[in-house]
């Protein structure tokens, strides 16, 4: 239920009360949600690798195929959305600093996560119909820092304190 949940309010970004909504969601749920959403966007990987009548995967048992998938294609593409997040995450401190937002690194890379949901089910009903090339990346990183940026500004700035 909590992913169902979390996935209407991914849909709903940059809207302000998905976004509070999304940010009380536990960061363990955030990174099993990343996790059930990499494995939709690889499934048209898997099933071209299974597919595949040449070669040397040709002759290899199912078994070694998901093996071999979940190796070469499914983890690395994991680590790889890990790091751009986290990277992106940076990026968003520094872009609240200089918007005065006071925001912390966990609240920016949950966001971010929930971010990647629209451009990850778009690659993943094209990529079912024809090959998607590696500049749908770019358009995918742009949505996701102007969403950032968006969301940023939906949070309310930092408070003065006077010195007494």
């Amino acid at each position: 239920m909590i992913f169902a949940e979390a996935f209407v309010n991914s849909l709903k970004l940059p809207d302000k009360k998905a976004m509070f909504k999304l940010n009380r969601i536990g960061m363990d749920i955030v990174v099993i949600y990343l996790f059930i959403l990499l494995f939709i966007v690889s499934m048209p990987a898997l099933l071209q690798q299974l597919g595949v009548t040449e070669g040397l995967t040709d002759k290899l048992p199912f078994i070694l195929k998901i093996i071999y998938f979940f190796m070469f294609y499914y983890l690395p593409l994991t680590i790889g959305v890990f790091v751009f997040i986290s990277i992106l995450s940076y990026l968003g401190i520094g872009i609240s600093k200089l918007l005065k937002r006071k925001l912390r690194f966990q609240i920016i890379w949950k966001l971010l996560a929930f971010t990647t949901t629209i451009p990850f089910l778009i690659y993943t009903i094209l990529a079912f119909i024809y090959p998607i090339g590696d500049r749908y990346l770019f358009l995918a990183l742009i949505y996701s820092v102007v969403l950032l940026i968006l969301m940023i500004l939906k949070f309310p700035k930092r408070r003065i304190r006077k010195k007494q």
